[in-house]
């Protein structure tokens, strides 16, 4: 595989809405898919306005004036000029949420998962971290969200921010101009698989109707014992070509039982005859679910941050930190029906046991179901072909003389002394907390350490696409990787398995509206073509969300459109968040050496550090 860059350009026309109300931002539009898009916003706001429907239970298309599902909101979105405040609180305790035992726990005001911000569509979101974990830094992802524009708003330590040390604070700040259903987390080392994460709800227009909006409902892989201990079992184990320590339950909602019937499952209740959403989010560390429910087929509405066209599932397919929007519509016997939270073992994840919650007809008496699962569960591990709503194509006649490729692969890296390691281009990268590439950007240091994995893509417009090719390399473990990309959704324009052939596999791709997301499935011992357009200023990394992969460096950096990154103000909160973290590294504090990538973390072994240009 080569390892460069190029950038496919196409300039096309611009789409613009009239609204006083809406933001408008630079935007590239395939024009004859701009017309209809703006056709159909302008008649679906003009039925929502002559009925004076606003969002209800027959109405879930509509939103504000002006603004309804078929809205763009890559270039539109309300502006309420609310803000919408949040105080989170990070520090170490314990806790039993399976009632398997207590163990160390890093939580968020006193609880995991931590509180859910709740905003509305155009909200301004405000959220103020206090770090209060004695030994550890830390860094909040808004995982999901653009940040058009807000690059420093990030959460990436070592990228587009310092470390928050403890005793220190920052407030993020960002407009919601998206709406649908996320997470934040820690993005320092694997601090949210032991509890520092907690989910979003951005409330807004919607593809289908229903009567009531469930909320959230996380699920993730958990062990007794903690995520930083199971890491370095992972580590240890790959040395040999080994897998990563199985989880020893799958939670949901934050809860389940344990294999002796301790705790509890999580009990939902349903009334008859109506249909109820329900946002499902991943939040593992190393397993990728299959998720159902007992009896009732789910209607997904949407794929991570993308509204599409509703179609009908038994079973989703969730990899890790990836969501899906579902209506369920209850109009089975009433009862108890089992929803299903298992590990996919067609994506090479397995844990000890099934995640369970018990949804309950009203005027039934909770008890455990006697219900089977539904039939046809998949077989293979690849992202649903979906239809977005909003539809963009992406420019094709490009793509073959201008798409690049990126090997993934497992092995030792001489300049981490031969430790076998997760590598991007034969390259694992590792980054400096206290070091943020928005820093060297900022001084005009383009001096980037290699290991940094940073491609800079020289673009100078918005309407500039890149083209990715992300192949598993020959030889590599057949892993699916579910592959996040920051600042961006990913435009999906196609998978597969064994190496990508571009005579035999060209007409595999989608252009015409692809699918779009911001986590997409990396097939075991296959191919993932992404493209997306360099339209958001920034440092933005893409990563495997597996923590044990990213932490052994499963990750790259694109700094896209340099020249155009708003950087933090001289002498402001920025500068001094990563003047707390120097002071605290040079305090004798710091007992902790950094032993992974930095967004899961790594530093060479004590003793063999080099200069960080060499590794």
């Amino acid at each position: 595989m080569k390892s460069f860059v190029a950038l496919g350009v196409s300039l096309l026309g611009f789409s613009s809405h009239a609204n006083a109300a809406a933001v408008n931002v630079e935007r590239m539009e395939m024009s004859s898919f701009g017309t209809r898009n703006t056709i159909e916003q302008r008649q679906a706001s003009t039925a929502c306005s002559s009925t004076g429907n606003g969002n209800g239970p027959n109405s879930r298309n509509c939103w504000t004036p002006g603004f309804t599902s078929s809205t763009d909101m890559y270039t539109s979105w309300p502006n309420t000029g609310k803000i919408v405040s949040y105080n989170l609180r990070i520090e170490n305790t314990t806790c039993n949420p399976d009632g398997g035992g207590e163990r160390v726990c890093m939580v968020i005001n006193g609880r995991t998962p931590g509180p859910t911000i709740v905003a509305d569509w155009g909200d301004t979101i405000r959220v103020t971290v206090r770090n209060q974990l004695q030994h550890n830094g830390t860094s909040i992802h808004w995982h999901g969200f653009r940040m058009l524009n807000k690059n420093i708003q990030d959460g990436t330590n070592g990228i587009t921010e310092c470390a928050l040390a403890p005793g220190d604070l920052k407030t993020y700040e960002f407009q919601a101009t998206e709406y649908g259903t996320s997470w934040y987390h820690s993005h320092f080392s694997h601090q949210y698989g032991d509890g520092v994460l907690g989910t979003v709800q951005i409330n807004g227009p919607a593809t289908a109707n229903y009567d009531v909006d469930l909320g959230t409902m996380p699920m993730t892989d958990w062990t007794y014992e903690t995520a930083f201990q199971a890491a370095l079992k992972a580590k240890a184990n790959a040395q040999t070509q080994g897998g990563p320590p199985q989880a020893d339950n799958i939670l949901v909602n934050g809860t389940a039982k344990n294999k002796n019937g301790g705790g509890s499952w999580n009990k939902v209740s349903i009334q008859s005859g109506k249909k109820y959403r329900l946002r499902l989010i991943n939040t593992s560390v190393d397993a990728n679910l299959l998720v159902s429910l007992d009896g009732h087929p789910f209607q997904v509405i949407a794929t991570d941050f993308v509204p599409v066209e509703p179609y009908n599932t038994n079973y989703i397919q969730i990899g890790i930190g990836q969501r899906y929007d579902v209506i369920i519509n209850a109009n089975q016997t009433a009862g108890n029906y089992w929803f299903r939270s298992a590990a996919d073992a067609n994506c090479q994840s397995s844990a000890a046991r099934e995640g369970r919650a018990i949804f309950t007809y009203a005027g039934q008496t909770v008890a455990d179901p006697s219900t089977s699962a539904l039939p046809n569960p998949p077989t293979g591990c690849f992202d649903p072909v979906t239809t977005p709503k909003i539809v963009k194509n992406v420019p094709s006649n490009t793509f073959a003389a201008q798409s690049k490729s990126m090997s993934v692969a497992l092995g030792p890296v001489s300049v981490q002394n031969n430790t076998v390691l997760w590598t991007v281009n034969g390259s694992s990268q590792i980054v400096d907390p206290g070091n943020p590439t928005i820093k060297y950007v900022a001084e005009q240091n383009n001096s980037f350490p290699k290991a940094l994995n940073l491609i800079d893509v020289p673009s100078t417009s918005a309407n500039t696409w890149t083209y990715w090719i992300i192949q598993q390399a020959t030889g590599a473990p057949p892993i699916a990787h579910p592959i996040h990309l920051h600042g961006h959704d990913s435009y999906i324009l196609g998978q597969g398995v064994g190496q990508f052939n571009a005579a035999n596999d060209m007409s595999k791709l989608r252009f015409t509206n692809p699918p779009r997301r911001d986590v997409a499935q990396l097939p075991g011992s296959g191919w993932l073509v992404l493209a997306y357009p360099t339209d958001n200023p920034g440092a933005w990394v893409m990563h495997c969300h597996i923590a044990f992969h990213v932490g052994m460096g499963l990750s790259v950096q694109f700094l896209e459109r340099k020249q155009s990154i708003n950087l933090p103000a001289p002498g402001g909160p920025w500068y001094e968040n990563c003047k707390n973290w120097a002071s605290y590294q040079a305090s004798g504090k710091a007992i902790y050496p950094q032993d992974d990538s930095a967004l899961k973390r790594r530093w060479p072994a004590l003793g063999s550090e080099g200069p960080m240009s060499e590794w």
